[in-house]
């Protein structure tokens, strides 16, 4: 997979087109092919490196929940509703990263 900035949409598209006209009149460039190949490997290297973080990512957050349920679970009576609170945070927040790592998978 990759990940193309706004940038190298642009480019990739004129370049596209220019190779399209070149390749109707048998005559490609190869530093055009060699310019597409570099936006092509940067993007999927910053694919593999967003995929890493948001993963890194959930699984913090997996760890922060087991932690807050623990302490939930540790809290006396008068300390609870905190504790539960800040379960409910954690739950959310690995709802939310996992959402967001979903386009990883």
């Amino acid at each position: 997979m990759r990940t193309f900035t706004p940038a190298e949409r642009s480019r990739r598209t004129v370049l596209l087109a220019r190779g399209a006209k070149q390749a109707l009149a048998d005559a490609v460039d190869p530093r055009l092919e060699a310019e597409l190949d570099r936006i092509d490997r940067s993007a999927a290297d910053r694919w593999a490196r967003e995929a890493t973080a948001a993963l890194r990512l959930l699984e913090k957050a997996k760890d922060d929940l087991a932690h807050a349920k623990a302490v939930e679970r540790a809290a006396p009576r008068k300390d609870h509703p905190a504790a539960r609170a800040a379960r409910k945070r954690a739950e959310q927040r690995v709802r939310d990263t996992e959402r967001a790592a979903r386009k990883y998978r």
